[in-house]
């Protein structure tokens, strides 16, 4: 995970400076804090194992890197710190050869490691390029979003990367300049795997909010690190691990509590077995459909500027390649025998140098396993195996879709909607229909009527397009449908809100159309924000009984979640209301 807010490096002597935000506060001020990265290392005898064995062994081994061992009170550890150093930047070459300008120019990438064991857990902290000097292996990939999950405040969600179980490697990104709610991102609860998570953190014990420095931090987690502002004085460091410690023994939010079910398998489930097996077979067959590259979270950032991966297998010579294929990542493996081939592709290593002559690392050397995707059924059921973890396509659908439902129904209404009477029959049919019930919501004060009054377009034409039955006070869309045993009528009511906010936010004919209307016969205080919509759907069950998970039809219940998520999408706010017979 590169670095935020680095500091920068001397390029004469390598020294690391502070940045300017640093100058004359960190030696003032006992409360100075600096943006870093964090991980939580997991390690099999934590009071007893060698800190060395975290660090990669060549920096170890290199000339250009130094190891120191510190003990601070209650603390000890390990600082790794270095860099290399080249005389000419790789690209003076290209610059040169098109400009015909002599270009000679000297880089340095610095990097700082700080291992620190404490009373409760080992941490790792890294600056400049030091994350590569981690072992990969003793990372605890829980943790960064763990983090996430129990902390970022309900409307700070900034930026979200996940990753779709296909077995394609599609990864879908999405950010916004302000804080927002989850769902306002239109993501796959059941699909997809969160692998990182950014936004806005308040109310936690840390140095950097705490004592009204700031009454917010922004924090950036992927699945094993976090960065954000830490003390940088020894009490307060230990005192901020506290507060992240405390935050990740809550219970995660109920809005992210998605992203923290959508969990690994363990290695020693008889699913994962089973998987194993059929995967194996599948890599002895690199054009098989199933399999599919997907470049590791940790590698993501750099992936672009690569110029060479160094591919190094078990028994086999290093291979060197200008575009890493998968391909080339399984042909360390596709000739093992059966049964060992996935155990082979654990032992291949991959790292990424920013320079041709691959002498500049811009990743650590990752496991082949983690740059491996793959989509495996195994008889009705389907696993997804994702940098060297299995997951079960599905698992825990039942339960994420019943609270996604429960939070959208528990809104409660920003309009009013009264009973819904059964009316005198009149040719064997309720005379109350909808085209009655609407007129009665729009006798309200603050509310007009919109039914039948359909824009037409080129592309509406004939009978256009009907935005929504009820214009609320507050520029709402209420749209009102009646249920009573079947499940179409529903489709159609989450089908006409959908299409009506996708029409008004990018057809400006129809946009043009329908703000005449509002103009022309609502008050001015009822016009819809051009960019945000409030969309209500009004339902009138059976017996006009209470919409819950329980009373709503199974196919309309996924069907509605469908359509929010996709409206949500849109910037559009969505509300359900149940219609009472009287």
């Amino acid at each position: 995970m590169p670095e935020l807010d680095e500091p920068q490096a001397d390029g004469q002597h390598g020294r690391i400076l502070p940045s300017r935000r640093e100058k004359g506060s960190v030696m003032t001020n006992r409360k100075a804090t600096r943006k870093s990265t964090l991980y939580r290392l997991t390690l099999p005898d934590r009071g007893e194992t060698d800190l060395r064995t975290c660090v990669r062994g060549r920096y170890l081994e290199s000339d250009n890197h130094s190891v120191a061992v510190f003990a601070c009170g209650d603390v000890d550890g390990l600082v790794v710190t270095g860099g290399v150093r080249k005389d000419r930047a790789d690209w003076c070459d290209a610059v040169q050869m098109i400009t015909g300008v002599d270009v000679d120019v000297a880089s340095q990438a610095a990097a700082g490691l700080v291992i620190a064991r404490t009373p409760t857990a080992v941490y790792a902290l890294t600056y400049g390029v030091g994350h590569h000097m981690l072992e990969s292996e003793y990372k605890d990939d829980d943790f960064g979003l763990e983090f996430a999950t129990r902390s970022l405040d309900e409307d700070g969600v900034i930026r979200i990367r996940n990753l779709i179980m296909d077995g394609r490697g599609r990864v879908d990104e999405s950010s916004v300049s302000r804080g927002d709610r989850i769902d306002g991102f239109g993501i796959d609860r059941y699909g997809a795997i969160v692998k990182r998570l950014s936004g806005t953190v308040s109310d936690i014990a840390l140095t950097s909010v705490r004592e009204g420095r700031k009454s917010q931090i922004r924090v950036e987690c992927a699945d094993s690190a976090i960065k954000l502002p830490l003390a940088t004085q020894v009490d307060d460091f230990l005192s901020d691990l506290r507060a992240i410690e405390e935050v990740c023994a809550r219970q995660p939010h109920p809005d992210l509590l998605f992203i923290d079910r959508i969990r690994a398998l363990p290695a020693s489930s008889p699913k994962v077995k089973e998987a194993q097996q059929v995967l194996d077979e599948l890599l002895a067959n690199p054009a098989g459909e199933r399999l599919a590259l997907g470049v590791p979270e940790q590698c993501l950032d750099s992936i672009n500027s690569a110029q060479c991966f160094r591919i190094k297998g078990l028994g086999r010579p290093r291979v060197e390649v200008a575009d890493l294929e998968l391909s080339d990542l399984l042909e360390c493996v596709r000739h093992k025998p059966a049964g060992a081939r996935l155990e082979a592709l654990e032992h291949v290593r991959v790292t990424l140098f920013s320079d041709e002559d691959c002498q500049t690392p811009a990743s650590s050397a990752v496991k082949g396993t983690h740059w491996l995707l793959a989509d495996v059924p195994v008889g009705s059921a389907r696993f997804f195996y994702s940098h060297g973890q299995w997951y079960e396509v599905g698992a825990m659908f039942v339960e994420t879709l019943e609270d996604e439902l429960r939070e959208l129904l528990g809104k409660a209404p920003t309009v009013s909607l009264p009973p819904w009477p059964k009316g005198p029959k009149v040719k064997n049919r309720d005379s109350h229909d909808e085209d009655w019930y609407n007129k009665e919501v729009a006798k309200q004060k603050g509310y007009t009527l919109f039914d039948k009054s359909n824009p037409v377009t080129k592309k509406f034409r004939g009978g256009g397009l009907e935005i929504c039955d009820v214009l609320g006070p507050e520029g709402q869309l209420i749209c009102v449908k009646k249920a009573d045993s079947k499940t179409s009528p529903l489709n159609h009511l989450f089908a006409q809100a959908s299409v009506a906010v996708e029409a008004l936010r990018t057809d400006p004919e129809m946009r043009a159309a329908f703000q005449q209307q509002v103009a022309d016969r609502a008050a001015d205080e009822q016009a819809p924000d051009g960019g945000t919509f409030h969309v209500v759907l009004g339902i009138l069950l059976k017996d006009g009984e209470d919409i819950t998970v329980t009373s709503l039809f199974a196919f309309a219940q996924v069907s509605l979640l469908q359509h929010v998520r996709r409206l949500r999408a849109m910037n559009a706010e969505v509300e359900v209301i149940t219609i009472r017979r009287q």
